[in-house]
């Protein structure tokens, strides 16, 4: 019995040292004099967010042993490599002047800083958990130099950390670089260098609390956030107003064929196209497997974005909570692999009693898959760059660990559960054994016309959230909160189902009754939209570089790829639910 619980335990002991241990406020309380933890991070092109490298890999002065610090899977997932440093910052202490080493460049460590100062490299260290950044160096062009003989790279040799106080608690910090402190390193010639920097300590009244809201105030202008929320509003109005005209359009309409069916008139009963479909409209969809995998594995993501959501709400998420987000969506994708099971095998075993465990193996593999072949031809290109988002051995060893020992065990369960809580699917009318013949069709009431009305509207309505949401991903500013988030992403499901539910509408009156597929692409082809536009994005951006922009097409790929999924979803049970209700009034008539 008790090997029994150890094994249980053990999968759940697994998940919780993914996490990251969130720190309370008196690890944050210090003495005058006491050593505040102080890493170095990684280095990187300010244009491209992603490509970044360790610290060390530049030839900045290092301490005689590297202790890498200890990381939670999500700041591994992240790319955060912290490790120590020669930099000493006791609580309280001021600094002038310290020497951190004497440095000798040989030519290739100077061509290596002039690359970095070339494209604009940036370097980021913690200091008491809040990230901060500095530049390695600076350009001046021909225009600017004595000689007008140009461009002149210059490294930055000395640094000043002005660091801002509240009792015996940090709360903000920067790191300052001397743009008369540098040294010449355009020509490939040996230097020595001595490396310093001061510390300046000034007392400040904001709270502990709120020292990482200056993150998110730096996202953008008063202006600019003024116009971000008018374009929201802008958005939610003309979203509400069309779906309301939809919906009372719709109603009305239906009021009309139901009191013409009603009616027993032959000539206004044949104006009912899609009352001719009651014994094919709820017939089995073809790739029935295929199909419950589709709900199955968008049913999970949207469990994901919601707990996601919740934890933002709750204060768990917030910006440069190092590795909290990736750590977050390993461990719930992970425990919802039930809801996967679940609704699959439940969903499946309405029209077929046997065989559900393939849609439940699908649900899996549906997005999993893809995902992971993405990001094993993606850790290939991190590894031959020698970038920080290579993922280790050890990394993708546990992951592989905790999905067999946790996410598999409860895709089964929720499938065993579907499967033994099943219920025959109620149509309303019996099904006929032969299929009635669709008439042929114009050309845009066909899927792709379908799909390009269907997904350009929401796509219109959450444009410019979308812009705010790419420019967060793939930039250092924080553009966007997770309220605003919240509110257009239930102004796209709401505009998925009314646009299901009303073109679901328009293909039965045609007298076409091959909806179940048909309402899956509808209602994923938002994501095809937003991936068009990641890619106009990426041009008005100035990232440049084959790791940068395989790493921006490889990760947006992913990211519409689980909202095709997901709004799919949504898009067939709000069109199952509708036609239930129609052909449910049409019987009771």
């Amino acid at each position: 019995m008790g090997r029994m619980i150890s094994q249980l335990v053990l999968p759940f002991h697994l998940l919780l040292m993914l996490g990251v241990s969130l720190a309370s406020l008196n690890d944050h309380r210090y003495n005058i004099g006491d050593e505040v933890p102080l890493f170095v991070n990684k280095v990187g092109p300010l244009n491209n967010p992603s490509e970044t490298y360790q610290y060390y890999d530049l030839p900045f002065c290092q301490p005689g042993e590297l202790l890498p610090e200890k990381e939670s899977l999500g700041e591994v997932l992240n790319g955060d490599r912290l490790t120590n440093t020669l930099y000493q910052l006791k609580f309280g202490a001021e600094k002038d002047g310290v020497v951190l080493c004497h440095k000798k460049l040989d030519q290739n460590d100077v061509s290596k800083f002039r690359a970095a100062i070339i494209k604009d490299y940036y370097y980021q260290m913690y200091f008491d958990d809040l990230p901060f950044w500095g530049f390695v160096g600076k350009i001046e062009d021909e225009l600017w130099t004595l000689d007008g003989k140009g461009p002149k790279y210059f490294l930055f040799k000395h640094v000043q950390f002005d660091v801002l106080y509240n009792g015996n608690q940090v709360i903000e910090i920067h790191a300052l670089s001397d743009p008369s402190n540098v040294v010449d390193i355009t020509e490939d010639i040996d230097l020595n260098i001595t490396f310093t920097y001061n510390v300046r300590w000034n007392e400040t009244s904001i709270p502990f609390k709120n020292r990482m809201a200056r993150y998110s105030r730096a996202s953008a202008k008063p202006v600019n956030h003024q116009i971000h929320w008018f374009s929201i509003i802008n958005s939610i109005v003309i979203s509400v107003l069309l779906m309301t005209f939809f919906a009372v359009s719709m109603m009305q309409r239906l009021k009309n064929d139901l009191r013409k069916w009603s009616s027993g008139d032959e000539e206004e009963d044949k104006e009912v196209g899609w009352k001719y479909l009651h014994g094919d409209v709820f017939r089995c969809p073809p790739n029935m497997p295929l199909l419950c995998a589709v709900i199955g594995a968008g049913t999970q993501l949207l469990t994901l974005f919601c707990c996601l959501f919740i934890l933002a709400f709750l204060g768990v998420l917030y910006p440069y909570n190092r590795g909290t987000l990736l750590t977050s969506l390993v461990i719930i994708y992970t425990l919802t692999s039930a809801v996967a099971g679940y609704s699959s095998a439940s969903f499946y075993c309405q029209f077929i009693e046997t065989g559900w465990e393939r849609s439940v193996t699908f649900s899996t593999v549906l997005f999993l898959g893809p995902f992971l072949l993405m990001q094993f031809f993606l850790n290939s290109v991190t590894v031959s760059f020698g970038a920080t988002l290579a993922i280790p051995f050890g990394t993708i060893l546990v992951i592989i660990l905790v999905y067999t020992l946790v996410a598999i065990p409860l895709l089964a369960l929720g499938g065993i559960i579907g499967n033994r809580r099943r219920s025959e699917f109620q149509a309303p009318s019996a099904t006929k054994k032969c299929a009635r013949e669709i008439p042929s069709l114009a050309w845009y009431r066909k899927t792709p016309g379908q799909m390009f009305l269907a997904g350009l509207l929401p796509f219109s309505a959450i444009v410019v959230e979308l812009h705010q949401l790419y420019s967060t991903l793939w930039g250092y500013k924080i553009s966007t909160l997770p309220g605003i988030l919240f509110f257009m992403f239930i102004i796209l499901m709401l505009l998925t189902v009314t646009l299901s539910i009303g073109l679901t509408y328009i293909q039965l009156t045609v007298e076409d009754h091959e909806w179940w597929w048909r309402s899956i692409f509808r209602g994923g082809s938002t994501a095809v939209f937003m991936f068009a536009y990641s890619i106009y994005f990426y041009c008005k951006s100035n990232m440049s570089g084959v790791f940068q922009t395989t790493i921006f097409f490889v990760y947006n790929t992913c990211i519409c790829y689980a909202f095709f999924l997901m709004l799919g979803t949504i898009s067939l049970r709000s069109s199952l639910m509708f036609t239930r209700h129609i052909y449910h009034a049409v019987k009771s008539e």
